[in-house]
């Protein structure tokens, strides 16, 4: 089993253990952390839905981001993401939630946000926290480490709510 499809077994056991779900909210990854969730067996018990809005038209179609956002922010941004993770769990009703959105290359990037840079959003209720991340390597080396990073975060704060309920 590689270190994706365990790490998302891991999460499917915490998020069993606190009976809630998990909803993702894709654009860079294109259904990458989805497709690493619904590999585990039984991850309907846990996982509720799936979003890969790769335009920014479908994030705000689909999710509720505002489109003044990309022309103030961009894409690529603590917003957006923050927003992207409110309404995909306005959407499924999924107690956690991750969204990422970056520049995976080859092409896209800027001086200010190179290819690499990826934006990710975890919410847990009411609670959202987020992350700036510069990953190396090409295409698929920084889609495969923001699945990575994606699902390792949600195991944090999977772990840190099974530690509050003691």
């Amino acid at each position: 089993m590689n270190e994706i499809t365990q790490l998302a077994a891991e999460l499917g056991r915490r998020l069993q253990v606190l009976n809630t779900h998990v909803t993702t909210a894709e654009s860079c990854t294109g259904g990458g952390i989805a497709e690493a969730i619904t590999r585990i067996p039984g991850s309907s018990a846990w996982f509720e839905a799936g979003y890969v809005t790769y335009s920014n038209r479908q994030k705000t179609q689909q999710l509720g981001v505002p489109e003044a956002l990309f022309a103030s922010v961009g894409a690529v941004s603590r917003e957006v993401v923050e927003a992207m993770v409110r309404g995909a769990q306005g959407k499924s009703r999924a107690r956690f939630a991750v969204a990422v959105s970056g520049v995976a290359g080859p092409d896209g990037g800027s001086p200010q946000k190179p290819v690499g840079t990826v934006w990710l959003a975890w919410g847990v209720g009411e609670v959202v926290t987020a992350e700036c991340r510069h990953f190396p390597g090409n295409r698929d080396e920084v889609r495969r480490q923001t699945v990575k990073a994606a699902l390792e975060g949600l195991l944090q704060h999977a772990a840190a709510e099974i530690s509050k309920q003691g």
